[in-house]
This record gives structure tokens, sequence and C-alpha cells, in this order.
């Protein structure tokens, strides 16, 4: 280039340019072109100097194309692309930063950094070069993992690929249906280790394509897996826990208008669970329990596998942390409520009158019936994590209702040890305890779990051995989801998987 003038203002600097060649190849044909037709100005903009914007005025000519079979007559001289692309109104150099903020950035934060960088450009160029650039091709992977990310959660769902040996995303589908992923796997032959979670969509899509292929369940959710079939089980002895400390019978009496509401719920589902639990003893399909009851599929078959045989417990309230000193001061002889709120206020309680006032009444109640009409039980899911805590790190009052809960209900310590097995032996890698341990979970409380590890067994067996894993899956979707929120959730599939794909 041969620079004719040079102009700076203060705020931009303009440099009038032209090429130093004679002569242009046809972008056609490849014959070398000499005989000049016209010229005319280009804009372009480059990348700012000393805090000022740069623009270019290009003088372009144009060239006559003298080869007899090229379709071109006229033809526009053509430059080096890592310097000038045709017809691009901005050097190579400034849209390869460009399509780094769009990368990065986005859309608006992206315009916003660029206008302070003296390279001013709005945010649907920046998107429409991030689209324009794609995600550039990727080496053929042969160990990759598979698992889903959320659209808009629980509503729809997308299908994220990683090849995990180059930790990195690779694919993104617009849905996690078997057809969807079968089709990519199709063009993958030299995959030969599929690391995906227990979901069984893409276990079948892989059987169908690569059936000699190794697939490997993910050991995080296979942990998880365990620690959720252990709070089932400790839903399905809810009554038996009950029963256990001391709370198997509910005095209405004894409860708030807003604990009244729940108990009445709570009888609700008991006598909607009796009437479905009738219907099946009888010899009922689900399908005519459906269609009479008016409920869903689900809830019938979480009735009928009773998973919802939740047992009624009072509300917690914020004077939890408080009951310790109520009751100190109950059993000094201070029986009003207003004035222990009032007291209580000097402890840092925030809560209203009403509250102290109708536990005073409640406590009253129960001192002319009982003091174990006011035995509480905790929901499931605080017994499973209290249960499977070591007994050091627990409190008195929690010491007492575990022990009452293990001696009351020995089935759910056995299931509490089986699952503890389960975990260890993932931990430890160790396949040879696997069958022994499936021995042992088909008759307890957790045999749905180990049914479900007997059908996936191949996949179990191969997380346990294989040093793959689905861990760098689901950091990449991490990384998906800051990308499509920082777009507010409204970037398209191509726009997201440039971003992701192409910053890597």
């Amino acid at each position: 280039m041969v620079i004719n003038d040079v102009a700076d203002d203060g705020t931009a600097v303009r440099l009038v340019i032209r090429s130093s060649n004679a002569d242009c190849p046809c972008p056609g044909c490849g014959t070398v072109a000499r005989r000049v037709h016209s010229r005319y100005r280009r804009g372009l903009l480059d990348l700012p100097a000393a805090g000022r914007t740069v623009q270019l005025i290009l003088i372009a000519r144009r060239f006559f194309c003298d080869a007899v079979l090229c379709g071109r007559r006229v033809f526009t001289e053509r430059f080096d692309p890592t310097i000038l692309a045709p017809r691009a109104r901005r050097t190579a150099r400034l849209d390869k930063i460009i399509h780094h903020l769009g990368l990065a950035l986005g859309g608006r934060p992206a315009a916003a950094l660029a206008q302070r960088l003296m390279m001013p450009v709005s945010n649907d160029t920046l998107l429409r070069v991030v689209c324009r650039r794609g995600s550039p091709k990727f080496v053929p992977p042969t160990v990759i993992g598979v698992d889903d990310w959320a659209w808009r959660r629980n509503q729809r769902y997308g299908t994220l690929i990683c090849d995990l040996e180059r930790r990195r995303t690779i694919a993104l589908l617009p849905d996690r249906e078997p057809a969807t992923v079968q089709a990519w796997l199709e063009g993958q032959p030299q995959v030969s280790t599929v690391a995906r979670d227990r979901g069984g969509g893409y276990a079948i899509a892989t059987a169908r394509v690569l059936p000699d292929v190794t697939q490997v369940a993910d050991r995080w959710h296979l942990m998880e897996n365990a620690s959720r079939a252990f709070l089932d089980a400790v839903r399905k002895s809810m009554k038996q826990i009950r029963a256990a400390v001391g709370a198997s019978t509910i005095d209405p009496a004894l409860l708030t208008a807003a604990e009244r509401l729940q108990h009445d719920g709570y009888i609700r589902r008991e006598e909607t669970n009796a009437a479905i639990q009738r219907l099946s003893a009888e010899g009922m399909p689900i399908r005519e329990i459906v269609r009479r009851t008016g409920h869903s599929r689900g809830l019938v078959r979480k009735i009928l596998r009773g998973q919802r045989s939740d047992i009624f417990r009072t509300r917690e309230s914020s004077l939890e942390v408080h009951l310790p000193w109520l009751d100190q001061q109950w059993a000094a002889g201070l029986r009003n409520g207003a004035d222990l709120w009032r007291r209580l206020q000097q402890h840092g309680f925030r809560g209203s009158l009403r509250v102290v006032t109708e536990w005073a009444t409640r406590r009253r109640r129960a001192d002319q019936i009982g003091a174990e009409a006011l035995s509480r039980t905790p929901s499931a899911r605080t017994i499973a994590r209290l249960m499977t805590l070591g007994s050091d790190t627990l409190t008195k009052a929690e010491t007492v209702v575990i022990a009452a809960i293990e001696g009351g209900v020995p089935g759910l310590v056995d299931t509490r040890n089986i699952v503890a097995d389960f975990q260890g032996m993932i931990r430890r890698k160790s396949l040879s305890d696997l069958q022994p341990w499936l021995d042992r979970a088909k008759g307890s409380l957790v045999a749905s779990f180990a049914n479900g590890i007997i059908k996936d067994r191949a996949a179990v067996a191969a997380a346990i051995t294989s040093p793959w894993s689905n861990g760098q899956t689901e950091g990449q979707i991490t990384k998906l989801k800051l990308v499509k929120r920082q777009m507010y959730g409204c970037g398209k599939l191509d726009l997201l998987q440039a971003r992701v794909i192409g910053a890597e």
C-alpha cells in the first residue's frame, strides 16, 4: 500500500491509501489483468492509534479481464485475505479483534467496550461477525461425553457433546431425543468410549449406532442416585419413623391456623392415597385408575410405589432458634405471651407478637393434655441427612431422635449401610464388590435402585474401572449456561454454538 494523504482532526486519523501493484489476477479465472477500467473510494476501519479512530480511504481499482472464456468482464482488485477480505469494511486484524470481543462478551457489553477502545461497532454487527465465522472444525474424537442442558428448565432441553481427551465442546444439539444423538453419532464411527448420565435415551442412541462402543455411566450421578434412593426409603418409612419418635398422632387443637390448613391438605392426600391403593389391590391397571380418578399417571405410580405417604409435620417458624430460651422462661413461671415477646425482642427476635402468643397458647394446652402432644417429626430430607452424618457432629436432641429411629426402624439402618457401601465401592473402584452388593440390595428398601443398576450394569462396571467420567461435560455445561445467561436466554443454537465452541 502507498499512503497518499494523512489527516488528523484530533478524534480520528484518516489515511488515503492505494495499492502499489500494477496488475491483479482475476478472481474468476486467475488471468493477470493490467488494463484499469475505473477507480472508486472505499471506506475502511482499522485498529485505533494513540487513542484515535483510524479511517482508511482506499482508492480501489476496477480491471478488465481479457480472458476470452472468463465470465467476468470487469472486476475489483483483490487483496491478501489476511489483510483485507473482499467487500469488507474493516481490515482483517480489526475484524479478528471484533470477533473475539463478540465471543467473550456477546452483543451489547462488547459494543460498549469496543466504543471505549475507539473501535465503534454495533451489537448486531458483533453478533453477525460471530455467527458468520461460525464454529471451527474439530478433530474427530474417540472419547466423548454426552449430557443434556436446559433451554428452559423442566420444559425444553438440548444436548452437549464434549471431547473428553481435549476437554472442549465439539457440538450442541437442539434437543435430547435419541434420534438426534443417533444422527450425530452416525458420522463419528471412530468413537470408542461414550460417557453419559443415567438417562436411557443416550444409551439407546449409542447402542443403535455403535453397538461395540464402551458406555460409561457418570460416577457423580451414581452417587447422587444412591443418595436419592436412600431419601425415598426414608419417605416410605415415615409412618414407622413417626411411631418410633412418639409422634404418631396429631391433635388439631394444638395447631395454628396455618398448620391446620396444612393438616387438612395432608388428610386429603391420605384419602386419595388410600383410594388409589384400594383400586390397585382389586387388580385394576394403572391406566384405568388414571381414567377413573382423574389424577396423572405419574402421581398414581408414585402412590403405588409408596413415595407419597408423607407424614404431616407441624410447621416450622421463626421461633425455632429461640425455643430453648422460651422453655427456660416457661419453666421459670413466665407465662404471659406479650411479656415473653417483649423480652424476646431484646434477644434479636424480629417476629410479630402473634407468633409468640400462639406458641404460648399451644404450650399451655399441651401442659394440660400431656407433653408428648408436642412431639415433632423432622422432614424426610432432614432425617436422611442426620442419619448419614457422623454421630459426633449431631446435637444432643438430634442424637436422641436418630437413636429412636434406628431402634424403631431397623430396616432403615440396613438401607443406610447398603447405600454407604455402594458409594464406598464407587470411591474405591472395587468392581469385585458389585455382585455381592446387588445380592444384598435386592431385598432392601432400595431394591428399585438396585434393579436400575442391573439394567445398566455394563455402564456401571465401566464407571468403576474406567478413568473416564462426565465431570468435564458438566463443566462445559456450566460454561454454556454462563454464555446463555449473558444473552438473557435469547441466543439461538447457531450463536450459542459459535460462542461456546469458537472461544475454545
